[in-house]
């Protein structure tokens, strides 16, 4: 049954994972954790603490795993080119020393 849902990294189709998603599932193609706050329809960086819910804890790494109650993934979570300055230089910084 797809789910709809993409890796928040890389794109890559999650139709065959399992909901609820575990909190150390990882994308088969690039490794990433997937329940994170940059897969979750709360995420919005707009919002105070980047999250529309308001009584969830704030989660201060928003690209690795976490215990948040609230997660639900989003099929909207995939935003190819949108980077920050930040994600581009870390994303140099692995591919140059191997990394996921």
């Amino acid at each position: 049954m797809d789910n709809g849902l993409k890796c928040w990294k890389c794109g890559a189709s999650l139709a065959d994972y399992t909901l609820p998603l575990r909190r150390l599932e990882e994308c088969r193609a690039c490794s990433a954790e997937l329940h994170v706050c940059r897969m979750c329809e709360f995420y919005d960086t707009a919002k105070a603490k980047h999250c529309r819910e308001p009584i969830a804890e704030e989660v201060k790494d928003k690209m690795h795993a976490n215990f948040c109650d609230y997660f639900r993934p989003t099929p909207a979570a995939y935003q190819p080119g949108q980077r920050s300055a930040a994600e581009e230089a870390r994303a140099q910084l692995e591919a140059l020393f191997g990394r996921k």
